[in-house]
Formats: structure tokens, C-alpha cells, sequence
């Protein structure tokens, strides 16, 4: 017994310590993290164009989601669409029921010049006379189609691609401006 009281003794010097540091510990476990310093102001440019409503949002996300989704010929799915199937898939999504061709489409439109142009509106192009394709406006002079078969559901601009450019036929609104 006395053995053992000595071995105790001989730990008690180093108790205090271990003690201190197992307090230390456990005061650093109950703490909850410093908070990340805050985050710098983020500074968002404003457009000069017109303040997009939450229709004209969703037509142009629902458009963008689209992309890459293969062309099919009468197509109107994510698992495949035509240029007029595309745009009747993204206006049901935001709440408009829209014919289903490309010309019927342009006959549910408002006419209006490409400068008067806003996101979310309709671009048709014409083909030996007939309107025959149709995509979602973007804004710039971009936009969001299902261009022909053999290819996505793509971003295009008039700029880039003198085949739509020269075949363009007009714009049209369904979603009336705020």
C-alpha cells in the first residue's frame, strides 16, 4: 500500500498541469468558432434597360436550362425539342399557353421592331417566304434555339452567325412589358 501511495505522490506533481491543460480543452470544445469576417459589399451594375419582371425571368432561366438538350423534330420535352416546342415548353412553364408552330406562334405575338426587343420576347425567321423557326430573345442581340437536327438547343447571336441574321423575319411579345 505504501508503494502505492508513493506512486500516487509521484503523479500528483504533474496532475495540476494535466488538469489545466483538460480544462483548456474543454473551455476550447464549448466556444463556437470566431464568425468569418464579413464578406465585401458586392456591387451589382445596373442596366439601362428596363427592370425585368419574374415572367420574363422565368421564360429566359427556363431557356437557358434548355441548352444542350439534342433537337427531335417535333420535339416539345427535355428529352428533345424543335425551335417551336422549345418555346412552348418554356412560356407553359411561366404560366402561357402558346400555339404550337412557328408561324402560329408569331400569329399569337405582337409585332414589334428588333430595337424594341426585350428579354423574353419571341424572334421568328422566315425560310423561302414561310416563317419557319422561332427563338427566345436574350437581349443584345442574342438568343436561346433549338437551331436544326444533328444539334443542341443553343445560345446564338445575330453578330455571330450571318445564316439567321439574314433570314431573320421580325420579333414578337407575348409577355406584355411592365
Amino acid at each position: 500500500m505504501a508503494a502505492m501511495q508513493q506512486g500516487c505522490r509521484s503523479c500528483r506533481p504533474g496532475a495540476p498541469a494535466l488538469a489545466a491543460f483538460v480544462l483548456l480543452l474543454a473551455g476550447c470544445a464549448s466556444q463556437p468558432p470566431a464568425p468569418p469576417p464579413p464578406a465585401p459589399a458586392v456591387v451589382v451594375p445596373q442596366a439601362d434597360g428596363p427592370v425585368l419582371d419574374p415572367l420574363r425571368l422565368q421564360v429566359i432561366f427556363s431557356a437557358m436550362q434548355q441548352v444542350g438538350v439534342p433537337y427531335a423534330w417535333g420535339g416539345s420535352t427535355p428529352s428533345g425539342f424543335d425551335c417551336s416546342g422549345l418555346v412552348q415548353y418554356v412560356f407553359r412553364n411561366a404560366g402561357f399557353a402558346l400555339p404550337r408552330t412557328a408561324a402560329e406562334q408569331l400569329g399569337a405575338a405582337s409585332a414589334l421592331p428588333l430595337d424594341e426587343a426585350a428579354p423574353g420576347d419571341l424572334l421568328f425567321f422566315r425560310d423561302r417566304g414561310t416563317t419557319s423557326h422561332v427563338a427566345i430573345y436574350l437581349g443584345d442581340g442574342r438568343f436561346v434555339h433549338a437551331p436544326r437536327t444533328g444539334r443542341n438547343v443553343s445560345l446564338d447571336t445575330f453578330d455571330g452567325n450571318a445564316y439567321w441574321r439574314a433570314r431573320f423575319a421580325g420579333a414578337g411579345r407575348v409577355i406584355p412589358r411592365l
